[in-house]
């Protein structure tokens, strides 16, 4: 059997983590941390199969995870049914839905691709907060808890095994387009689509099918992640920051690669609820001091590992290699 490489041992570690720690710690706050870090990591992995693999930068990528949660909120608050219809009926429009922003901007590359999509967050964030009959407008849609497994009315405990199984299926994905033909395919058309074209690689369909798997993921996590919070509020679930948000993790743990985007949502995610927890309840005037230590922390990140955590784990590996030569 072939040995496993250095970053599928760190997945396998990281993962293997995530499902032990449940049975030694029951503290609510601390599992409430993981079960985010599981779902931030979830979501930067779905934008990084069109980002990171196929070159398709979205800074409108809230567009499906907003559909989705609405999806599995709606169906929930407004017709008393599952959650996990409003799961499928969200998969269901994200597919429509990105297939149709893939086609109609598959010839637009680099910045003009991620202002479409931001374009389109922003039309679906307008119809949710005008939309007061239905969505309730800019009050936003309180998800009410139903206990049982089809309700998704689940303690910290399920919630945090429900949440690594779906960070699994979306690392698993991530893994068959490193390791598929598929894969190598995306990855001449992100580093060259010309040249790929010339070879006879479909460039435009390939795009389309990248940009249109990563939305049905994006969405099947925001369903879980309206359940679990409990609330959706359209200037959140459509917002360009919580975009940035996956494509940040992403960048930090490193683009294209399957383990990156739950580096970075380790990193970012930990960062974040430490900073806000000791400093967010400082004097007026210190109030706001976690977010300058935080945006500094990324900023550090950034320019001493522009290849992410992964590419500095992998350049300090070499360096380690050729220390004894």
């Amino acid at each position: 059997m072939r040995s496993l490489s250095p970053s599928r041992w760190s997945a396998l570690a990281l993962f293997g983590v995530a499902a032990l720690l449940p049975l030694a710690v029951r503290d609510s706050f601390f599992l409430d941390s993981l079960i985010l870090i599981l779902i931030w990591g979830a979501l930067s992995a779905a934008w990084n199969v069109a980002g990171g693999y196929a070159g398709q930068v979205s800074l409108g990528h809230a567009a499906f995870f907003g559909i989705g949660a609405y999806s599995a909120a709606l169906m929930g608050a407004r017709f008393q049914q599952s959650p996990w219809l409003g799961l499928a009926l969200g998969v269901g429009l994200s597919i429509v839905a990105g297939a149709l922003i893939g086609y109609l901007s598959n010839r637009l590359r680099g910045p003009y691709f991620a202002l479409s999509t931001i374009a389109f967050a922003q039309v679906l964030l307008i119809v949710a907060s005008r939309w007061r009959g239905f969505t309730s407008g800019s009050e936003g849609i309180p998800v009410p808890f139903r206990p049982g497994f089809w309700t998704l009315g689940l303690g910290h405990v399920a919630w945090v095994y429900l949440t690594l199984g779906v960070a699994l299926a979306c690392y698993g994905v991530e893994v068959y387009l490193e390791r598929s033909r598929v894969g190598y395919q995306l990855a001449g058309v992100r580093e060259d689509e010309d040249a790929a074209e010339a070879l006879g690689i479909a460039t435009r369909r390939l795009k389309v099918q990248a940009v249109t798997l990563s939305a049905a993921l994006t969405s099947v996590v925001g369903s879980f992640w309206a359940q679990y919070v409990g609330f959706v509020d359209p200037f959140y679930v459509f917002s360009i920051d919580l975009s940035i948000r996956f494509a940040l993790n992403t960048i930090i743990g490193g683009m294209g690669t399957a383990l990156g985007p739950f580096l970075g949502s380790v990193l970012i995610t930990s960062l974040e609820t430490y900073l806000r927890a000791t400093f967010s309840g400082m004097k007026t005037g210190f109030a706001g001091i976690y977010l300058v230590i935080y945006g500094s922390v990324l900023i550090l990140v950034v320019r001493f590992a522009p290849e992410g955590l992964t590419g500095l784990a992998a350049r300090l590996r070499a360096l380690r290699v050729r220390a004894p030569a």
